[in-house]
């Protein structure tokens, strides 16, 4: 397996360290608002990752934290006139709402800043006592004259640096890219105590301590959005390093930017579109796809034929389910005489789409795999075919299983309530015709045909597809 190293700016070798677990981390949100889609982008992807590093053989620790103690939470707190943790609470319980309904795996961790304030003054006090700390005024800065290698993940030199977006722009700081660890608090602010007064922790320092108490010194892939690059991650390398005297994460991941058409999506632009929306009109199938047809590294245009595309791609898969479920039903077809060709085929596809994600997790060549399969598996479950092997139907099954456990893109479970209804109807249809009533057998096809789905009837009985859905193709 080979990862794109952001710290190397190249693809390396992907190696576990002196443990037998990977520790991975990901930036969580900072929980002032509903997730959108560019959120959303990251959470997908780092945790599709994950459930490959496990599909393949790694043990894996995930953690993704909370920060929910930030200027924008205590703005919002102020704004509704209530504390800044019920703001907190209430939007953590909002993320975990819209993450499942998208089908977001939980992390092994999720800690939350306020929950270790003890585990970031006592890495401050550490940082203190080696000298890369001053006080101005009650705030204790990071000063990154005393780091030289800082600038070493984003390609950034110290003298090149101006200040940005999230980097504290006061004028009593040495050098323009100091930054906060503990902030002196402000009247009506939430504080904690600390050696340095009542205040509460800076961005960066958060991610750092919690990250190194749940997988110690060196994580070894630490994710996020581009936009973290830096100066958060820069920062966490920083602070962390100069703690310990140890790499902080071995392999830095990000993802790149989603757009809106030709526009970063940003709340500037006011371009946001956050999930729950989304999910209001598009299944989570659908929304997953979308994100997976774009190199996980490379910006996303979220538009209307994106989702298209991706809509058009979920129903030849579910095409392809409703095929292969329709076959599984004739049991008196099937055989256990071995089908060799065809069980390589479906060997060599599986080999093919864990290559693809194994080569720096390349989701669009893995979902052309997936779609070449489709039209395959479809030429071989054709029902002119006289039978069918169970072994291929059992290897096209777990291999279906597979992708969903990775991906979480295959609705296995086709009988929803639409599909349910179609069977009945269908069922009313075969009587019908059994039974002469023609006028009556083309009634039931006129309503199916009005809820978009075409009957094909066969010696096998009768099988059906939405119309937006390509037709199994003829072997």
């Amino acid at each position: 397996m080979r990862l794109f190293n952001t710290l190397s700016r190249s693809k390396e070798k992907f190696t576990l360290s002196d443990k037998d677990w990977v520790g991975f981390y990901v930036c969580g949100p900072t929980v002032y608002d509903y997730i959108h889609i560019g959120n959303a982008r990251v959470f997908v992807v780092f945790d599709s990752l994950r459930r490959f590093l496990r599909e393949v053989g790694y043990k894996v620790v995930f953690v993704q934290n909370f920060t929910d103690v930030d200027d924008k939470i205590i703005n919002k707190a102020n704004q509704l006139k209530v504390s800044f943790m019920e703001v907190a609470d209430r939007f953590i319980n909002e993320y975990w709402k819209d993450a499942d309904a998208l089908g977001i795996q939980r992390g092994d961790y999720h800690p939350r800043a306020t929950e270790h304030i003890d585990e970031i003054i006592n890495l401050i006090r550490i940082l203190e006592e080696k000298g890369f700390t001053y006080l101005v005024e009650g705030d204790v800065l990071f000063d990154v004259s005393r780091f030289p290698e800082y600038g070493k993940l984003s390609g950034k030199k110290l003298d090149e640096l101006i200040e940005g977006a999230r980097v504290e722009a006061r004028y009593r700081k040495r050098n323009p890219a100091d930054f906060v660890l503990w902030k002196a608090a402000k009247p009506g602010e939430p504080f904690w105590e600390s050696p340095w007064g009542r205040g509460r922790p800076g961005w960066h320092i958060e991610c750092s301590a919690m990250s190194m108490k749940y997988l110690g010194p060196t994580l070894d892939i630490h994710a996020g959005g581009a936009d973290l690059v830096f100066p958060h991650h820069e920062n966490e390398i920083a602070q962390s390093e100069a703690a310990t005297g140890k790499p902080f994460a071995r392999y830095f991941l990000h993802n790149g930017y989603l757009t809106i058409g030709s526009q970063k999506m940003s709340k500037s632009l006011g371009n946001i579109i956050k999930v729950r929306d989304l999910l209001k009109v598009h299944s989570p199938q659908v929304l997953r796809i979308a994100l997976f047809g774009a190199h996980y590294r490379s910006p996303l245009s979220m538009d209307d034929t994106t989702l298209d595309n991706a809509r058009g791609f979920l129903n030849r898969i579910k095409n392809f389910l409703r095929n292969f479920f329709f076959i599984k039903r004739n049991e008196y077809r099937i055989t256990q005489e071995e089908n060799r060709e065809v069980l390589l085929r479906v060997e060599d596809f599986k080999i093919r789409f864990f290559n693809a994600l194994a080569d720096d997790f390349n989701t669009p060549q893995a979902l052309g795999t997936i779609g070449e399969f489709v039209r395959f598996a479809n030429e071989y479950l054709h029902p002119s075919r006289k039978k069918w092997d169970v072994g291929v139907l059992n290897s096209m099954e777990a291999f279906l299983q597979s992708v969903d456990r990775i991906l979480g893109i295959i609705p296995l479970n086709l009988m929803d309530e639409e599909d349910r209804e179609v069977i009945e109807l269908v069922s009313k249809r075969e009587e019908a015709r059994k039974e002469k009533k023609w006028q009556e057998a083309d009634a039931i096809r006129a309503v199916l045909k009005e809820k978009g789905f075409v009957l094909e009837d066969t010696p096998l009985g009768t099988r059906w597809y939405r119309v937006d859905e390509s037709a199994p193709e003829e072997p």
